[in-house]
């Protein structure tokens, strides 16, 4: 899927037990579902961080998602930063 420059795009950082419990995996798969583009990566700090970009309401519903997290992640917190730079994704992947 390729992103669009008319698609919304965010920055987030997910706090909690993030790492080490499937979280970018689940995020990975949650992006496809809901037809989101960008990235996600564990930082060193212990959280993790994504960029994403996709239609308003796929975009909501992927934020909403995430911010639930799967069964084995317990998010503390969400931090959305909305962007506005030209970036345009071709798909979604766990970066290193």
């Amino acid at each position: 899927m390729t992103g669009r420059k008319n698609d919304e795009r965010v920055h987030m950082i997910v706090s909690g037990r993030v790492q080490a419990v499937g979280f970018r995996f689940f995020t990975l798969q949650t992006a496809r579902e809901f037809h989101i583009v960008g990235w996600v990566r564990n930082r060193d700090d212990g959280t993790v961080e994504i960029s994403a970009s996709g239609s308003g309401p796929n975009l909501d519903a992927f934020i909403h998602a995430v911010r639930k997290g799967n069964r084995f992640s317990r998010v503390q917190k969400l931090d959305v930063t909305p962007e506005k730079s030209p970036v345009v994704y071709e798909s979604f992947e766990i970066v290193e």
